[in-house]
């Protein structure tokens, strides 16, 4: 594992502060939390399925050459591969059009992933990535979307505060685990506290 973790450590330093090795960390130990309340998990799957999830992430490459080649190199048999690549696909919310979770291990690491989008981490986060891409902090005019394709949801450069209505603060009612529900109310509450502030801040 730990030769695995110097891999992905080097692809994930070339992303911008929101999706960094930091990240990968945080969720490695949001899966763990969540791995004790389910005993019946593959904590293998999980792990390797945490490390590589943003290995092919759609906002930085356009390719899956390498979360292929690093799950080719595993030493664990064909089955357990095509289990951590079913993982990986069911774990981006691709704006509101995630694929079903359909394993006990991709719903851990599904919820233990947008455990790191909320709360105070997840304000830092969107901020991070909103400032790479050059995004609004904020725009008063803009109203969020519903309904939208994974290609609308990923072409539109709408400001950072935008995304919190568009994905972050529904996020709590889409974990799966329970684990992962009672982590995420804490969080959830700190974003729309920071949010309100924010507003009268404002003067929105």
């Amino acid at each position: 594992m730990n030769h695995l973790m110097n891999k992905v450590r080097e692809i994930y330093d070339q992303f911008d502060a929101s999706h960094d090795f930091q990240h990968i960390e945080r969720v490695y130990q949001n899966a763990l939390a969540i791995l004790h309340s389910e005993p019946t998990a593959d904590e293998e799957v999980v792990k390797i399925a945490v490390l590589l999830h943003d290995v092919s992430d759609k906002k930085y490459t356009d390719s899956k050459e390498k979360e292929e080649q690093l799950i080719a190199e595993l030493p664990v048999s064909e089955g357990k591969k095509q289990h951590i690549r079913d993982c990986i696909a069911q774990v981006s919310f691709n704006g509101g059009n995630e694929l079903e979770a359909t394993s006990l291990e991709a719903k851990i690491v599904r919820d233990a992933d947008r455990l790191d989008a909320i709360g105070a981490i997840g304000i830092a986060r969107t901020f991070a990535y909103g400032g790479a891409k050059g995004r609004k902090l904020y725009d008063k005019e803009e109203e969020a979307r519903t309904n939208m394709s994974e290609s609308e949801y990923r072409q539109n450069n709408t400001a950072s505060v935008t995304h919190f209505y568009e994905k972050l603060l529904l996020l709590k009612d889409l974990m799966v685990t329970e684990k992962g529900k009672q982590m995420a109310l804490e969080r959830h509450q700190f974003m729309e506290s920071f949010l309100k502030q924010l507003q009268h801040e404002i003067g929105q």
